[in-house]
This record gives structure tokens, sequence and C-alpha cells, in this order.
């Protein structure tokens, strides 16, 4: 998904985590992630790359130690959203 968000163009690469396994879901998310960077930053050098996670996820998961040392390690930036809202709660740069 490609938006525009205060003059800066983003894409977002939206992951609901409804999976058995949370790090599978996770290693799932982070490769698939990494590979649209890559074409992003290919195709499109002007836009950033947003993961978008639910913020029950982000709360439960995305703030654990080994989670977050990936995150900073991988300069990911993340979106949280209401599932059942479908609102941002959250942007983390």
């Amino acid at each position: 998904m490609a938006a525009e968000k205060e003059g800066e163009r983003i894409a977002v690469e939206v992951k609901s985590f409804l999976g058995a396994s949370l790090v599978s879901e996770f290693h799932t998310a982070l490769g698939q992630f990494l590979n649209y960077r890559f074409a992003v930053q290919q195709k499109q050098p002007h836009r950033s790359l947003f993961l978008a996670v639910p913020i029950d996820i982000y709360h439960t998961f995305f703030t654990l130690v080994f989670t977050q040392g990936v995150i900073q390690q991988y300069d990911i930036k993340l979106l949280i959203y209401h599932p059942d809202r479908k609102e941002v709660a959250q942007w983390i740069k």
C-alpha cells in the first residue's frame, strides 16, 4: 500500500500475525519486509517502507528485548494499527 504522510511518501506492508506461532510469523514478516524494502528502494527510492502490525501484537511481542533488537538492527519503521477500528494508533520511525 502506498500513501503520503505529512509530505513524506511511504509504502506500508500490513501484517496480521494470525498464525499459531508469533516467532514464525515474525520471521516471515521480517523476510518479506526486507525484500519489499529492497524492491521499493530500487523502484521508488524516495519512498519509505513501514511494517504495519496490530496493536495487541505490538504490545505483547514487539516490545520484547529480542524483537526490539531486530527492529533496531534492521532499521524497521513501524505503523501500529487497531484492526477493529481500522485506524493508526502510532507511527514509530
